[in-house]
């Protein structure tokens, strides 16, 4: 973890790294909620994408 926690370290991370990084460091399916992709996307000023989540296999 000190090296998520250093600036310097995290510098050295190339985009493909950093997509690497966190397209394989959730356990799975359940980890990927509504919450923490509006998060991203607020964090990211995305604009123009929405999260809409189904339930029961709706679609």
């Amino acid at each position: 973890m000190d090296f998520f926690r250093d600036t310097d370290e995290l510098n050295r991370l190339t985009p493909d790294d950093r997509i690497e990084i966190f397209r394989s460091i959730l356990l799975g399916s359940s980890d990927i909620t509504k919450d923490l992709l509006n998060d991203l996307i607020r964090n990211y000023s995305v604009d123009n994408l929405e999260v809409i989540e189904f339930y029961n296999d709706e679609k």
